[in-house]
């Protein structure tokens, strides 16, 4: 009879399928699921319930817990539809007590049936983990209906008062279990996702009620408890949808908003608008120098802002290129003296020795001005490419603080910069490679240091052995110690 009711349900064709439409104000969510001060925008949570970024934790898995969250103002369409996606984890092989989703007349925030309020008006739909009676009927998911005296069953784990019921294992799964539950024309359905895949849309069919009549405005509500066993029971979302007939246009949001609420806003709007402007003249009394100029003009825009970080980024670059520009100019004074230094001894040795007994000294001497000589014109070349780049800095800053510097502008100043740097960047490779081949011919290569001894003797090897030893049992004895501490806690 389920099957055939399963099939029957996703027999619904395009033509005759309600029309959705989500509903935020009765629905949660994550990643950003609760605010800073812990609260839930649209719901209220209670007893020991956690509110936390990506979901709501009911109950922790401590014993004797109670908790539930409901929304703060009432549903008040005709046909619904809930999704909510929730986790039961433990560690024993059976849990407790269970968990619940309401729609009831009033917010049952404390009591007796799975952490909620007992004789409620409405209908809940219950995710029973422990097996109260023994009959080997748990875990499963129950719908039980209430006109606002009835006393739920807890010993029966209300079998006796369940309008529809399905076994269901929800607990410790590896996936979040996802429970579909649609209220459409007088008929209350409930589909569950096992939890073994994460497809949002693999549903089985649990139970169809038919004709049953419930309030016509209500709040929704999740609740959870344990006993003397305990479950972690987390909700990590409840999306409310607003379902209508095929070709039935729904009202905008702001033309249901009740008369009551719209002059509650109505009037918080222009009392705020009224110390606004009270406030705005105060101000202008007390700085009479700014009178008749904006108050949103002395604030930073969003373009001022940008252009801001922009000017701040070139002048860091600015003052780099800077730094460097004074380095090259030390480098190149030190060349210089370095030149003159060889030119003068090239002279000397010249005037006192001739013929072939120096020619091969002033050879190699001839060879290391021309190589300083080639450092010193790459230096300079270096020079005059940091000189550019400062340059185009200070242009584009110049041009910016003139006219507001546009963006096409500003990439194009940065490509240049970043082409003059690029510049720099093959001026010192190629002054690294032609200093590098040069260096290695004019320095002597002098003789490897002898080999230091490595031997180690027979008292030093001993006493090295031993410390190993002491060190390795004291461990294996402090790691014993710890096991056999551990295992008092089981």
């Amino acid at each position: 009879a389920q099957l055939g009711r399963s099939l029957c349900y996703g027999c619904y064709g395009k033509e005759t399928s309600p029309n959705r439409r989500f509903e935020y104000k009765y629905s949660f969510k994550g990643p950003h699921l609760s605010q800073a001060d812990g609260s839930i925008p649209f719901w209220v949570h209670s007893g020991n319930a956690i509110p936390s970024a990506d979901q709501v934790r009911i109950t922790p898995s401590l014993r004797s817990q109670k908790g539930s969250v409901w929304t703060k103002s009432t549903v008040n369409f005709d046909n619904w539809e809930a999704e909510v996606t929730f986790r039961v984890s433990g560690r024993g092989r059976m849990g407790a007590d269970g968990l619940a989703i309401w729609f009831t007349t009033a917010q049952g925030l404390d009591g007796p049936v799975y952490g909620a309020a007992d004789n409620w008006n409405g209908i809940g739909i219950f995710f029973d983990s422990f097996d109260n009676d023994g009959k080997k009927n748990n875990p499963a998911v129950l719908v039980v209906g209430n006109n606002g005296k009835l006393v739920y069953d807890h010993p029966n784990d209300g079998t006796t008062q369940a309008l529809g019921t399905c076994l269901r294992d929800f607990r410790n799964k590896p996936y979040p279990v996802r429970a579909k539950i649609t209220y459409y024309k007088r008929t209350l359905t409930v589909l569950i996702n096992n939890g073994f895949t994460p497809d949002k849309d693999d549903y089985e069919f649990c139970t169809k009620v038919d004709n049953m009549v419930i309030p016509q405005e209500g709040y929704f509500g999740i609740s959870a408890a344990t006993g003397g066993l305990a479950d972690d029971h987390d909700v990590l979302s409840f999306l409310t949808f607003r379902l209508s007939e095929p070709g039935q246009e729904l009202p905008p949001p702001e033309a249901e908003m009740p008369k009551q609420d719209k002059d509650k806003y109505q009037e918080e709007f222009e009392n705020f608008q009224q110390d606004l402007d009270k406030k705005k003249e105060d101000y202008q009394k007390e700085h009479p120098d700014v009178q008749g100029q904006p108050i949103e003009d002395m604030y930073e825009s969003v373009n001022d802002r940008e252009i801001r970080q922009v000017f701040e980024g070139q002048n860091r670059i600015h003052l780099e290129i800077k730094q460097l520009h004074h380095q090259l100019a030390v480098i190149l004074d030190e060349q210089r003296r370095y030149v003159s230094v060889a030119t003068d001894e090239i002279s000397k040795r010249q005037g006192e020795s001739g013929g072939q007994v120096g020619q091969a000294p002033s050879q190699e001497m001839g060879a290391v001005v021309a190589t300083q000589q080639e450092v010193l014109r790459n230096l300079n070349e270096l020079r005059n490419s940091f000189y550019e780049s400062l340059k185009q800095i200070g242009a584009s800053q110049h041009q910016g603080n003139a006219v507001g510097m546009g963006t096409y502008e500003t990439v194009q100043h940065f490509n240049d910069i970043k082409e003059h740097l690029h510049v720099v960047k093959k001026n010192i490779e190629h002054l690294i490679t032609r200093t590098g081949n040069p260096s290695e011919k004019q320095v002597m290569n002098c003789p490897d240091p002898p080999p230091m001894p490595s031997c180690l003797g027979t008292t030093h090897f001993l006493v090295f052995v031993v410390i190993q030893s002491v060190l390795f049992f004291s461990y294996i004895m402090y790691k014993s110690q710890q096991e056999a501490a551990a295992k008092k806690f089981f």
